[in-house]
Protein backbone atom coordinates (compact mmCIF):
# COMPACT_ATOMS: atom_id res chain seq x y z
CA UNK A 1 0.00 0.00 0.00
CA UNK A 2 0.79 3.60 -0.74
CA UNK A 3 1.45 5.97 1.84
CA UNK A 4 -1.40 7.56 3.94
CA UNK A 5 -2.45 10.48 2.51
CA UNK A 6 -2.09 13.73 5.44
CA UNK A 7 -4.60 15.10 6.71
CA UNK A 8 -4.89 18.69 7.86
CA UNK A 9 -5.04 19.34 11.61
CA UNK A 10 -8.03 21.42 13.11
CA UNK A 11 -5.87 23.95 14.26
CA UNK A 12 -4.52 24.18 10.60
CA UNK A 13 -7.78 24.19 9.11
CA UNK A 14 -9.10 27.18 11.27
CA UNK A 15 -6.12 28.79 9.95
CA UNK A 16 -5.87 28.17 6.32
CA UNK A 17 -9.37 29.40 6.49
CA UNK A 18 -8.42 32.65 8.20
CA UNK A 19 -5.84 33.36 5.11
CA UNK A 20 -8.38 32.34 2.71
CA UNK A 21 -10.71 34.23 3.65
CA UNK A 22 -8.32 37.55 4.28
CA UNK A 23 -6.49 36.68 0.51
CA UNK A 24 -10.19 36.48 -1.35
CA UNK A 25 -11.49 40.07 0.86
CA UNK A 26 -7.67 41.83 -0.60
CA UNK A 27 -8.97 41.00 -4.14
CA UNK A 28 -12.02 42.49 -3.96
CA UNK A 29 -10.87 45.27 -2.31
CA UNK A 30 -8.71 45.75 -5.13
CA UNK A 31 -11.41 46.04 -7.59
CA UNK A 32 -11.66 49.59 -9.47
CA UNK A 33 -15.35 50.50 -7.87
CA UNK A 34 -14.27 49.16 -4.26
CA UNK A 35 -12.93 52.79 -4.04
CA UNK A 36 -14.11 55.84 -4.66
CA UNK A 37 -11.59 57.43 -6.87
CA UNK A 38 -12.73 54.45 -8.77
CA UNK A 39 -8.93 53.06 -9.43
CA UNK A 40 -9.10 50.18 -6.50
CA UNK A 41 -6.71 49.67 -3.95
CA UNK A 42 -3.14 48.63 -3.73
CA UNK A 43 -2.65 45.50 -3.12
CA UNK A 44 -0.62 46.40 0.12
CA UNK A 45 -3.53 48.65 0.84
CA UNK A 46 -6.45 45.85 0.67
CA UNK A 47 -4.11 42.87 2.24
CA UNK A 48 -3.56 45.32 5.41
CA UNK A 49 -7.43 46.45 5.36
CA UNK A 50 -8.83 42.96 4.53
CA UNK A 51 -6.30 41.39 7.36
CA UNK A 52 -7.47 43.78 9.75
CA UNK A 53 -11.33 43.03 9.01
CA UNK A 54 -10.89 39.47 9.21
CA UNK A 55 -8.95 39.67 12.61
CA UNK A 56 -11.17 42.24 13.44
CA UNK A 57 -8.53 44.47 14.52
CA UNK A 58 -10.16 48.19 13.17
CA UNK A 59 -6.30 49.40 12.19
CA UNK A 60 -6.70 51.28 9.10
CA UNK A 61 -4.51 52.66 6.53
CA UNK A 62 -7.22 54.84 4.69
CA UNK A 63 -10.53 56.51 6.22
CA UNK A 64 -13.24 53.99 5.71
CA UNK A 65 -15.69 56.68 5.37
CA UNK A 66 -14.05 58.51 2.64
CA UNK A 67 -12.18 56.69 0.96
CA UNK A 68 -13.84 53.26 0.18
CA UNK A 69 -16.86 53.29 -1.97
CA UNK A 70 -20.20 51.40 -0.67
CA UNK A 71 -19.15 48.25 -2.07
CA UNK A 72 -16.04 48.73 -0.43
CA UNK A 73 -17.42 49.28 2.77
CA UNK A 74 -19.90 46.33 2.63
CA UNK A 75 -17.05 43.78 1.54
CA UNK A 76 -14.89 45.24 5.12
CA UNK A 77 -18.14 45.06 7.34
CA UNK A 78 -19.02 40.95 5.26
CA UNK A 79 -15.19 40.27 6.40
CA UNK A 80 -15.77 42.02 9.81
CA UNK A 81 -18.93 39.24 10.22
CA UNK A 82 -16.82 36.30 8.73
CA UNK A 83 -14.22 37.13 11.01
CA UNK A 84 -15.84 38.09 14.45
CA UNK A 85 -18.49 34.94 14.10
CA UNK A 86 -15.54 32.67 12.83
CA UNK A 87 -14.58 31.32 9.73
CA UNK A 88 -15.01 27.90 10.81
CA UNK A 89 -18.96 28.78 12.35
CA UNK A 90 -20.19 30.09 8.92
CA UNK A 91 -18.76 26.97 7.01
CA UNK A 92 -20.20 25.12 9.27
CA UNK A 93 -23.57 27.08 8.85
CA UNK A 94 -23.34 27.17 5.01
CA UNK A 95 -22.91 23.27 5.27
CA UNK A 96 -25.97 23.25 7.59
CA UNK A 97 -28.07 25.20 5.56
CA UNK A 98 -26.99 23.17 2.28
CA UNK A 99 -28.89 20.35 3.82
CA UNK A 100 -25.24 18.65 4.04
CA UNK A 101 -24.19 16.54 7.05
CA UNK A 102 -21.86 17.96 9.32
CA UNK A 103 -18.43 15.19 9.49
CA UNK A 104 -17.02 14.36 12.79
CA UNK A 105 -13.95 16.53 11.52
CA UNK A 106 -15.98 19.70 11.35
CA UNK A 107 -17.69 19.15 14.64
CA UNK A 108 -13.92 18.86 15.80
CA UNK A 109 -12.87 21.70 14.35
CA UNK A 110 -15.85 23.75 15.21
CA UNK A 111 -15.25 22.74 18.65
CA UNK A 112 -11.96 24.15 18.60
CA UNK A 113 -12.64 27.37 16.86
CA UNK A 114 -15.61 28.30 19.62
CA UNK A 115 -13.19 26.83 23.26
CA UNK A 116 -16.36 24.85 23.48
CA UNK A 117 -15.66 21.99 25.98
CA UNK A 118 -17.22 19.25 24.42
CA UNK A 119 -17.95 18.07 20.69
CA UNK A 120 -21.41 16.92 21.37
CA UNK A 121 -24.18 19.57 20.66
CA UNK A 122 -21.99 21.43 18.62
CA UNK A 123 -24.15 21.96 15.68
CA UNK A 124 -26.92 23.15 18.02
CA UNK A 125 -24.63 25.52 19.56
CA UNK A 126 -23.78 27.07 16.22
CA UNK A 127 -27.60 27.46 15.46
CA UNK A 128 -27.37 28.98 18.71
CA UNK A 129 -24.49 31.29 18.01
CA UNK A 130 -26.11 32.75 14.86
CA UNK A 131 -29.00 33.43 16.06
CA UNK A 132 -27.74 35.48 18.95
CA UNK A 133 -25.16 37.52 16.40
CA UNK A 134 -28.09 38.35 14.29
CA UNK A 135 -29.85 39.09 17.20
CA UNK A 136 -28.02 41.37 19.02
CA UNK A 137 -26.92 42.75 15.81
CA UNK A 138 -30.31 44.41 15.04
CA UNK A 139 -30.88 45.12 18.08
CA UNK A 140 -27.63 47.41 18.34
CA UNK A 141 -28.42 48.91 14.68
CA UNK A 142 -32.38 49.55 15.38
CA UNK A 143 -31.45 51.49 19.07
CA UNK A 144 -28.90 53.14 17.00
CA UNK A 145 -30.60 54.34 13.87
CA UNK A 146 -33.26 57.18 15.41
CA UNK A 147 -29.67 59.10 16.18
CA UNK A 148 -28.02 58.19 12.98
CA UNK A 149 -30.91 58.89 10.59
CA UNK A 150 -31.25 62.05 12.48
CA UNK A 151 -27.63 63.29 11.67
CA UNK A 152 -27.43 61.77 8.14
CA UNK A 153 -30.36 61.00 6.73
CA UNK A 154 -32.74 58.09 6.75
CA UNK A 155 -30.97 55.36 4.27
CA UNK A 156 -27.27 56.70 5.56
CA UNK A 157 -28.31 56.54 8.66
CA UNK A 158 -29.64 52.81 8.39
CA UNK A 159 -27.00 52.17 6.79
CA UNK A 160 -24.34 53.41 9.59
CA UNK A 161 -26.50 51.77 12.05
CA UNK A 162 -25.95 48.44 10.75
CA UNK A 163 -22.04 48.99 9.71
CA UNK A 164 -21.37 50.11 13.35
CA UNK A 165 -23.49 47.36 15.20
CA UNK A 166 -21.84 44.42 13.46
CA UNK A 167 -18.40 46.04 13.82
CA UNK A 168 -18.81 46.74 17.52
CA UNK A 169 -20.43 43.50 18.56
CA UNK A 170 -17.52 42.14 16.25
CA UNK A 171 -15.03 43.70 18.47
CA UNK A 172 -13.64 44.99 15.33
CA UNK A 173 -13.34 48.76 15.47
CA UNK A 174 -13.92 50.10 12.07
CA UNK A 175 -16.12 53.09 11.75
CA UNK A 176 -17.48 55.23 8.82
CA UNK A 177 -17.10 59.00 10.81
CA UNK A 178 -14.73 60.21 8.68
CA UNK A 179 -17.91 61.76 6.75
CA UNK A 180 -17.42 64.45 9.57
CA UNK A 181 -13.80 64.72 9.95
CA UNK A 182 -11.61 61.54 9.31
CA UNK A 183 -9.85 59.08 11.75
CA UNK A 184 -12.27 60.79 14.20
CA UNK A 185 -14.02 57.43 15.56
CA UNK A 186 -17.28 57.96 18.32
CA UNK A 187 -15.73 61.42 19.28
CA UNK A 188 -18.15 63.18 18.09
CA UNK A 189 -20.66 60.90 19.91
CA UNK A 190 -18.40 61.55 23.72
CA UNK A 191 -21.80 62.66 25.74
CA UNK A 192 -23.91 60.41 23.82
CA UNK A 193 -25.85 58.03 25.88
CA UNK A 194 -27.36 55.77 23.66
CA UNK A 195 -24.44 55.51 21.04
CA UNK A 196 -22.09 55.17 24.06
CA UNK A 197 -24.48 52.29 25.76
CA UNK A 198 -25.41 50.01 22.64
CA UNK A 199 -21.83 50.21 21.52
CA UNK A 200 -20.33 49.25 24.75
CA UNK A 201 -23.01 46.54 25.64
CA UNK A 202 -22.26 44.70 22.32
CA UNK A 203 -18.69 44.97 23.16
CA UNK A 204 -19.16 43.28 25.94
CA UNK A 205 -21.39 40.78 25.10
CA UNK A 206 -19.48 39.69 21.56
CA UNK A 207 -16.39 39.79 23.55
CA UNK A 208 -17.23 37.60 26.71
CA UNK A 209 -17.40 34.30 24.63
CA UNK A 210 -19.76 32.02 23.23
CA UNK A 211 -19.43 29.38 25.39
CA UNK A 212 -20.55 31.93 28.52
CA UNK A 213 -23.62 33.25 26.35
CA UNK A 214 -25.39 29.44 26.54
CA UNK A 215 -24.09 29.15 30.18
CA UNK A 216 -26.40 32.53 31.08
CA UNK A 217 -29.37 30.54 28.80
CA UNK A 218 -29.14 27.51 30.03
CA UNK A 219 -28.86 28.58 34.03
CA UNK A 220 -30.29 32.50 33.40
CA UNK A 221 -28.75 34.73 36.66
CA UNK A 222 -27.92 31.85 38.86
CA UNK A 223 -24.01 32.61 39.16
CA UNK A 224 -23.42 29.40 41.12
CA UNK A 225 -24.40 26.70 38.33
CA UNK A 226 -22.23 28.59 35.64
CA UNK A 227 -18.99 26.80 34.14
CA UNK A 228 -16.18 27.59 35.96
CA UNK A 229 -15.04 29.35 32.59
CA UNK A 230 -18.01 31.57 32.23
CA UNK A 231 -17.51 32.76 35.98
CA UNK A 232 -13.83 33.32 35.48
CA UNK A 233 -14.65 35.30 32.31
CA UNK A 234 -17.75 37.35 33.90
CA UNK A 235 -15.42 38.04 36.97
CA UNK A 236 -12.33 39.40 35.14
CA UNK A 237 -14.18 41.31 32.97
CA UNK A 238 -15.80 42.97 35.20
CA UNK A 239 -12.75 43.96 37.02
CA UNK A 240 -11.00 45.10 33.70
CA UNK A 241 -13.31 47.36 33.26
CA UNK A 242 -14.70 48.58 36.34
CA UNK A 243 -10.64 49.13 37.91
CA UNK A 244 -9.73 51.18 34.66
CA UNK A 245 -12.85 53.22 34.34
CA UNK A 246 -12.08 54.88 37.76
CA UNK A 247 -8.47 55.38 36.86
CA UNK A 248 -9.20 57.42 33.71
CA UNK A 249 -12.07 59.39 35.61
CA UNK A 250 -9.82 60.55 38.64
CA UNK A 251 -6.50 60.95 36.47
CA UNK A 252 -6.80 61.37 32.70
CA UNK A 253 -10.30 63.04 32.30
CA UNK A 254 -10.60 65.88 35.21
CA UNK A 255 -10.57 68.40 33.14
CA UNK A 256 -13.93 67.44 31.37
CA UNK A 257 -17.47 68.80 31.78
CA UNK A 258 -19.24 65.30 34.26
CA UNK A 259 -21.29 63.78 32.02
CA UNK A 260 -17.96 63.84 29.05
CA UNK A 261 -16.26 62.31 32.03
CA UNK A 262 -18.21 59.52 32.86
CA UNK A 263 -19.10 58.42 29.38
CA UNK A 264 -15.62 58.92 28.47
CA UNK A 265 -13.77 56.90 31.42
CA UNK A 266 -16.32 53.99 30.90
CA UNK A 267 -15.96 53.95 26.95
CA UNK A 268 -11.72 53.92 27.27
CA UNK A 269 -12.55 51.00 29.84
CA UNK A 270 -14.71 48.86 27.75
CA UNK A 271 -13.08 49.95 24.24
CA UNK A 272 -9.49 48.21 24.34
CA UNK A 273 -11.31 44.76 25.31
CA UNK A 274 -10.72 44.54 21.51
CA UNK A 275 -13.05 46.89 20.37
CA UNK A 276 -11.12 49.64 18.87
CA UNK A 277 -13.75 52.54 18.88
CA UNK A 278 -12.75 55.74 20.92
CA UNK A 279 -14.71 58.91 21.69
CA UNK A 280 -11.51 60.80 23.33
CA UNK A 281 -8.18 61.89 21.66
CA UNK A 282 -5.92 59.26 22.81
CA UNK A 283 -3.07 61.68 21.96
CA UNK A 284 -4.00 63.69 24.87
CA UNK A 285 -3.44 60.25 27.23
CA UNK A 286 -0.77 60.44 29.99
CA UNK A 287 2.09 58.02 29.42
CA UNK A 288 0.55 56.15 32.43
CA UNK A 289 -2.72 56.12 30.73
CA UNK A 290 -1.14 54.76 27.22
CA UNK A 291 0.11 52.22 29.31
CA UNK A 292 -3.23 51.33 31.21
CA UNK A 293 -4.56 50.73 27.61
CA UNK A 294 -1.68 48.68 26.10
CA UNK A 295 -2.40 46.12 28.90
CA UNK A 296 -6.05 45.98 28.24
CA UNK A 297 -5.10 45.62 24.92
CA UNK A 298 -2.46 42.41 24.96
CA UNK A 299 -5.14 40.87 27.62
CA UNK A 300 -7.97 41.22 24.81
CA UNK A 301 -11.46 39.34 25.71
CA UNK A 302 -12.41 35.93 26.48
CA UNK A 303 -11.73 32.67 24.72
CA UNK A 304 -14.36 31.44 21.73
CA UNK A 305 -15.44 35.19 21.60
CA UNK A 306 -15.75 38.23 18.41
CA UNK A 307 -12.27 39.68 20.17
CA UNK A 308 -8.59 38.38 20.16
CA UNK A 309 -5.92 39.12 22.43
CA UNK A 310 -4.12 37.08 25.04
CA UNK A 311 -7.70 36.32 26.63
CA UNK A 312 -8.78 37.01 30.14
CA UNK A 313 -8.85 33.57 31.14
CA UNK A 314 -5.34 33.28 30.88
CA UNK A 315 -4.39 36.46 33.03
CA UNK A 316 -7.00 34.84 35.34
CA UNK A 317 -5.04 31.73 35.52
CA UNK A 318 -1.18 33.38 35.86
CA UNK A 319 -2.73 35.52 38.80
CA UNK A 320 -3.88 32.79 40.59
CA UNK A 321 -0.67 30.94 40.40
CA UNK A 322 0.67 33.88 41.53
CA UNK A 323 -1.51 33.80 44.40
CA UNK A 324 -1.30 30.25 44.95
CA UNK A 325 2.70 30.69 45.01
CA UNK A 326 2.35 33.09 47.69
CA UNK A 327 0.08 30.85 50.01
CA UNK A 328 2.05 28.23 49.46
CA UNK A 329 -0.73 25.97 47.39
CA UNK A 330 0.83 23.41 45.27
CA UNK A 331 -2.18 24.21 43.04
CA UNK A 332 -3.91 26.83 41.60
CA UNK A 333 -7.57 26.92 42.71
CA UNK A 334 -10.93 29.23 41.05
CA UNK A 335 -14.05 29.00 43.14
CA UNK A 336 -13.38 25.61 45.17
CA UNK A 337 -11.96 23.94 41.84
CA UNK A 338 -8.43 22.99 41.19
CA UNK A 339 -7.05 24.18 37.73
CA UNK A 340 -4.83 20.94 35.74
CA UNK A 341 -1.19 21.92 35.42
CA UNK A 342 -1.31 21.65 31.58
CA UNK A 343 -3.60 24.67 31.71
CA UNK A 344 -0.92 26.74 33.12
CA UNK A 345 1.88 25.69 31.09
CA UNK A 346 -0.60 26.42 28.47
CA UNK A 347 -1.47 30.02 29.97
CA UNK A 348 2.13 30.84 30.77
CA UNK A 349 3.25 29.82 27.46
CA UNK A 350 0.54 31.88 25.55
CA UNK A 351 1.27 35.27 27.82
CA UNK A 352 4.85 34.32 27.39
CA UNK A 353 4.40 34.64 22.93
CA UNK A 354 2.34 37.61 22.55
CA UNK A 355 4.78 39.73 25.54
CA UNK A 356 7.88 38.50 23.21
CA UNK A 357 6.17 39.73 19.83
CA UNK A 358 4.32 42.38 21.36
CA UNK A 359 7.77 44.02 22.77
CA UNK A 360 9.79 42.86 19.76
CA UNK A 361 7.15 43.97 16.96
CA UNK A 362 7.29 47.92 19.16
CA UNK A 363 11.15 47.32 19.09
CA UNK A 364 11.75 46.89 15.12
CA UNK A 365 8.89 49.40 14.55
CA UNK A 366 10.28 52.05 16.58
CA UNK A 367 13.95 51.52 15.12
CA UNK A 368 12.55 51.20 11.68
CA UNK A 369 10.51 54.07 11.82
CA UNK A 370 12.09 56.39 14.49
CA UNK A 371 9.29 57.57 16.45
CA UNK A 372 8.98 56.72 20.11
CA UNK A 373 8.85 52.97 21.67
CA UNK A 374 5.87 54.17 23.55
CA UNK A 375 4.05 55.44 20.39
CA UNK A 376 4.93 52.12 18.48
CA UNK A 377 4.38 49.29 21.24
CA UNK A 378 0.82 50.90 21.33
CA UNK A 379 0.37 50.20 17.73
CA UNK A 380 1.54 46.56 18.40
CA UNK A 381 -0.58 46.13 21.19
CA UNK A 382 -3.56 47.39 19.35
CA UNK A 383 -2.30 44.83 16.27
CA UNK A 384 -1.76 41.57 18.29
CA UNK A 385 -4.88 42.50 20.70
CA UNK A 386 -6.88 42.94 17.43
CA UNK A 387 -8.11 46.47 18.79
CA UNK A 388 -7.82 48.65 16.31
CA UNK A 389 -7.00 52.02 18.62
CA UNK A 390 -3.83 54.19 16.85
CA UNK A 391 -1.87 56.82 18.22
CA UNK A 392 -2.25 57.92 14.60
CA UNK A 393 0.97 56.64 12.92
CA UNK A 394 -0.38 53.54 11.43
CA UNK A 395 -0.93 55.31 8.20
CA UNK A 396 2.37 57.02 7.81
CA UNK A 397 3.95 53.72 8.16
CA UNK A 398 6.91 51.81 5.51
CA UNK A 399 5.74 48.68 4.19
CA UNK A 400 7.98 46.75 6.31
CA UNK A 401 5.97 47.82 9.81
CA UNK A 402 2.76 47.18 8.25
CA UNK A 403 3.96 43.48 7.22
CA UNK A 404 4.46 43.06 10.83
CA UNK A 405 1.44 44.95 12.15
CA UNK A 406 -0.57 42.31 9.48
CA UNK A 407 1.49 39.58 11.00
CA UNK A 408 0.80 40.43 14.92
CA UNK A 409 -3.02 40.65 14.01
CA UNK A 410 -3.19 37.16 12.00
CA UNK A 411 -1.81 36.16 15.47
CA UNK A 412 -3.60 37.89 17.53
CA UNK A 413 -6.89 36.45 15.73
CA UNK A 414 -6.44 33.06 15.37
CA UNK A 415 -4.55 32.41 18.82
CA UNK A 416 -0.82 31.46 19.76
CA UNK A 417 -2.19 27.64 20.70
CA UNK A 418 -3.67 27.10 17.04
CA UNK A 419 -0.57 28.16 15.28
CA UNK A 420 1.36 25.76 17.79
CA UNK A 421 -1.04 23.14 17.55
CA UNK A 422 -0.86 23.33 14.28
CA UNK A 423 3.14 23.90 13.23
CA UNK A 424 3.24 20.32 15.45
CA UNK A 425 0.92 18.52 14.27
CA UNK A 426 1.21 14.49 13.43
CA UNK A 427 4.34 14.97 16.41
CA UNK A 428 4.18 12.44 18.49
CA UNK A 429 3.93 13.48 22.33
CA UNK A 430 7.23 12.45 24.26
CA UNK A 431 6.09 10.64 27.35
CA UNK A 432 9.35 9.39 28.69
CA UNK A 433 11.09 11.86 31.24
CA UNK A 434 14.60 13.17 32.18
CA UNK A 435 16.27 13.30 35.05
CA UNK A 436 15.30 16.22 37.46
CA UNK A 437 17.05 18.73 39.24
CA UNK A 438 16.11 21.88 41.44
CA UNK A 439 16.96 25.64 39.47
CA UNK A 440 16.64 28.09 42.16
CA UNK A 441 14.08 31.30 40.59
CA UNK A 442 13.96 34.93 41.67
Amino acid sequence: MGPRKRRLSSSQIIILGFAAVILMGSLLLMLPFSTQNGQGATFADAIFTATSAVCVTGLIVHDTATYWSAFGQAVIILLIQIGGMGVITVAVALTKISGRKISLKQRSTMQEAISAPKVGGIVKLTAFIIKMTIIFELIGAMLMAPTFCKEFGILKGIWYSIFHSISAFCNAGFDLMGCKMQYSSLTYFIDHPIINCVIMSLIIIGGIGFVTWDDIKINKLHFRKYRIQSKVVLVTTAALICFPAIYFFFFEFSDMPMQDRIWGSLFQAVTPRTAGFNTVDLTLLSETGIAIMMILMVVGGSPGSTAGGMKTTTLAVMLSNAVSVFRHREHTHFFGRRIDASVLRNAATLMTMYLVLFLGGGFIISRIEEIPLLTSLFETASAIGTVGLSLGITPELGSISRGILIVLMYFGRVGALTLIFAATSGNHCITSRLPQEKLTVG
